[in-house]
């Protein structure tokens, strides 16, 4: 009986202990902004600064913000990409284990690419029509820079995906 108590009493304090700690991170990190819309949340963490600032100046300001092209366009497509890349983000920014050169992951990558096609429908379905229903033309190869400045996004490293037979036959 005493036994159970004291692994009991342990197993509460270590709880406790994880408990404050991640809500004092949680708190201290502003992790509570990033359920918002609000694109200065992207700023809490200072090497996204460039980004925003790129975003500042771009031609999608007045039509989108960072969660529009950085996340499903679903509530829980939404809140679990952005739980996991809150949670990645966390770990590498408090780790200081991130490139010097901010890049997208391949998830995040189809992600962008998909709000792409979401918002401008009518644009892919003409294009994809006039090159034969070209899959593997991709929005960001060409346009990468539209939601950032050229500047700005020269620093941010895509990943090279597979080419579509349609475009090696060019």
């Amino acid at each position: 009986m005493k036994s159970s108590l004291t692994v009991i009493l342990v197993l509460a304090v270590l709880v406790g202990v994880v408990v404050g700690v991640g809500a004092y991170t949680f708190i201290y990190a502003k992790g509570y902004s990033y359920l918002s819309n609000d694109p200065s949340a992207c700023t809490n963490c200072h090497v996204m600064q460039a980004q925003f600032d790129g975003w500042i100046k771009s031609s999608h300001r007045n039509a989108a913000t960072c969660n529009d092209c950085h996340t499903p366009h679903n509530f829980i497509g939404k809140y679990a990409v952005k739980a996991s890349n809150g949670f990645f983000h966390s770990l590498f920014f408090t780790t200081g284990k991130y490139p010097d050169n901010i890049q997208i992951t391949n998830r995040n990558h189809r992600v962008a690419e998909a709000a792409c096609r979401h918002c401008h429908e009518n644009i892919v379905q003409a294009v994809d029509t006039a090159h034969g229903n070209a899959k593997g033309i991709e929005c960001i190869r060409c346009h990468g820079a539209v939601g950032h400045s050229a500047a700005e996004s020269t620093s941010v490293k895509f990943p090279t995906l597979p080419r579509s037979n349609h475009e090696t036959e060019r």
